[in-house]
């Protein structure tokens, strides 16, 4: 019996060696090499950026020493992807994507982007720091605290606006037809509400008409929030869904939302590396057949306009603002060792009609632009519109007919 004990004690302690060992044996240069092989397994374009992916592999096995040097040197190698969606998280950052994804995260609330060479503005996330502070979609961030931002990243960028919430960030905004102007705004931790009824300054909804403010599809109490409005929305006419500026989410979001006014039919297809198409359908059966409107404008961005797309192509929904941004790629994301994480585009979407929207978006059924006159008078033009032609089309119960 006793010599049971010390066999089962010392195989313990060598099974416990066995793994502190494996542990100790995944270094630097091991998690470099492991998103190196993701990226040669996943990244949608095959040929990374028309470039041979193998000369990266063992690039900096002579220099990574530390986890700091594989980060800089997996940064690197992301780079020469050109992609900017293709991202690799250090733990502070892939902590604060998981926290966004959870429904909070800390900064300033913005979402960015490098578009055509320029750390962009995608959307302000509505009742946040950068909302309040004036910042809007397609805004292009010049400076951020005095240093430029041309040729940063977007992980860059993102870490020297976060920071300590009471603190403030300065930016330095170009926006169109207007003078470069800098906004400096305070940080804080945010709570991203999905979901809102609230209706903008000036504006008179009529009571048979359902008001839905879908700012992101982050969360991922999105979907269930969203049906419980719908299904609480019995009374209605018909409902108008503003995804204005709202700068997208989880695809699990837009498809969910979509099935609940699609019977059948498709929502939309994903294309991978392969060229193998995958197409998702809503399932028979929806929660409401009444008429619906969705808002766009130029932050609405990927699930938005997955959910846009399938709304618009099915003829479910008239489409009104302006063009969205044109994000048509999907993420993964990716937990790697040391809590850190890496994105990677897998797949480009289609719109049910086949469309790629990739750098296009989404063309609205009806225009209408909001001018920084509207803006700056609380004059919401695009819901007014909205509202105008939902009365026109609840009075004619049928939405092909307008």
């Amino acid at each position: 019996m006793r010599k049971s004990i010390i066999f089962l004690a010392v195989f313990i302690f060598l099974f416990g060696c066995i793994i502190r060992n494996n542990v100790m044996a995944y270094g630097p240069t091991d998690l470099y090499d492991q998103v190196w092989r993701l990226v040669n397994a996943k990244f949608v374009d095959q040929t990374n950026n028309l470039q041979d992916w193998s000369k990266w592999r063992h690039k900096y096995d002579d220099k990574i020493m530390t986890n700091e040097d594989a980060y800089v040197a997996i940064n690197t190698m992301i780079a020469s992807l050109n992609d900017p969606y293709t991202k690799f998280l250090d733990p502070k950052e892939f902590a604060e994507e998981t926290s966004s994804i959870k429904g909070s995260l800390k900064g300033i609330g913005i979402q960015i982007a490098v578009k055509d060479g320029k750390l962009t503005v995608i959307a302000p996330i509505e009742d946040t720091p950068a909302e309040k502070a004036g910042i809007k979609a397609d805004d292009e961030i010049l400076e951020i605290d005095g240093k430029s931002t041309k040729g940063i990243t977007v992980d860059k960028a993102a870490d020297q606006i976060r920071g300590k919430e009471g603190t403030t960030v300065t930016l330095l905004i170009k926006r169109k037809g207007v003078e470069p102007k800098l906004y400096t705004v305070t940080r804080a931790n945010i709570e991203i509400k999905s979901i809102s009824q609230k209706l903008p300054e000036n504006i008179v909804m009529p009571n048979d008409i359902g008001y839905i403010r879908l700012s992101s599809f982050i969360s991922r109490n999105a979907a269930t929030e969203f049906k419980t409005i719908l299904e609480q929305g019995y009374d209605k006419k018909g409902f108008i869904i503003d995804l204005r500026s709202n700068p997208g989410g989880l695809l699990s979001n837009a498809i969910y939302i979509s099935d609940m006014f699609l019977d059948g039919g498709v929502i939309v297809s994903t294309v991978d590396r392969d060229g193998y198409k995958e197409t998702q359908r809503a399932t028979k059966g929806i929660i409401t057949n009444k008429p619906v409107i969705v808002l766009i404008n130029k932050g609405s961005a990927s699930a938005s306009e997955i959910f846009s797309g399938a709304m618009k192509d099915n003829g479910r929904a008239i489409i009104i603002g302006e063009q969205s941004f044109g994000k048509g790629l999907v993420q993964e994301i990716n937990r790697l060792p040391y809590e850190s994480g890496i994105n990677i585009t897998i797949q480009k979407y289609l719109t049910p009609n086949g469309t790629d929207i990739n750098k296009k978006g989404i063309t609205p059924d009806i225009e209408v632009k909001l001018t920084e006159e509207n803006v700056k008078n609380k004059d919401d033009v695009q819901l007014k519109k909205a509202i105008e032609v939902m009365q026109k089309v609840t009075n004619r119960s049928s939405i092909a007919n307008y």
